[in-house]
């Protein structure tokens, strides 16, 4: 099964993949935009993409951290599925250069992929917006569950180093992704809506450079007329995926 992207993989020189939540869904972890996603929930009378502002942090971080305290600090409870062990293995076996991802659930890590460059930031750190020191997941997360607001010894504010509606991406992040993706042979798209800008035009950039786009995502996405190979069934894929690497 899956023959042609298997044959694809083998004969690009330079693979890279882009990922969203959609993959993390088979491990657990709702996604934002699917049939289920946490943005179609309000949560104490605002919208998720609210609470999800940098504004809205500032002004009432006590609504962030309670929301976060259900979807974001209880990352320890979720486990890599197929799609995560065998983007790691494709690494291992030199058939995949990195993984570009929208998602903050530290789950391409948790697989043993060594190039993970995450787009919208990650939970692992966490900083004082007053004086700038820095936090480790573990030093933050035993506080938000008990239900308090993290705060500093100096008294500032302590933020995850997630990106915020109303935060611009990582420039140089950015910049080096569309390098990396215009000279890419084959670009992975797995599991995203490909909705969110501008990390969302990133596999574009491989097309305009000739590259081929392979797209596995259970909806619709907007650049699904570029792909070479389109799927819908990211479990299949990268369950026979991840047998194929086993015995080749």
């Amino acid at each position: 099964m899956y023959e042609e992207l298997k044959q694809m993989l083998q004969e690009s020189r330079r693979t890279l993949a882009f990922t969203g939540a959609g993959i993390s869904t088979l491990s657990g972890i709702r996604d934002f935009r699917g049939k289920n996603g946490v943005y179609l929930e309000p949560w104490h009378g605002k919208s998720v993409e609210e609470i999800l502002s940098l504004d809205c942090f500032l002004a009432e971080p006590a609504l962030f951290y309670g929301w976060a305290a259900e979807f974001l600090y209880r990352l320890e409870e979720f486990h890599p599925a197929a799609v995560h062990r065998a983007l790691a293995g494709l690494e291992q076996s030199g058939l995949l250069r990195g993984v570009y991802t929208q998602n903050i659930d530290l789950l391409h890590q948790q697989a043993g992929s060594r190039h993970v460059y995450e787009l919208h930031g990650s939970p692992a750190r966490h900083h004082c917006l007053k004086c700038r020191k820095q936090f480790g997941y573990a030093e933050i997360a035993p506080l938000v569950l008990a239900g308090k607001v993290p705060r500093c010894g100096c008294g500032g504010l302590v933020k995850p180093d997630i990106i915020f509606y109303g935060e611009n991406l990582d420039e140089a992040l950015l910049n080096q992704a569309f390098a990396d993706m215009e000279k890419a042979e084959l670009v992975l798209v797995l599991g995203s809506s490909l909705t969110v800008q501008p990390a969302a035009s990133l596999p574009m950039a491989a097309n305009y450079g000739g590259g081929k786009i392979v797209i596995v995502n259970a909806q619709p996405t907007p650049l699904d007329r570029y792909a070479a190979l389109r799927y819908d069934d990211l479990q299949n894929v990268f369950e026979e995926l991840e047998n194929w690497l086993e015995h080749r």
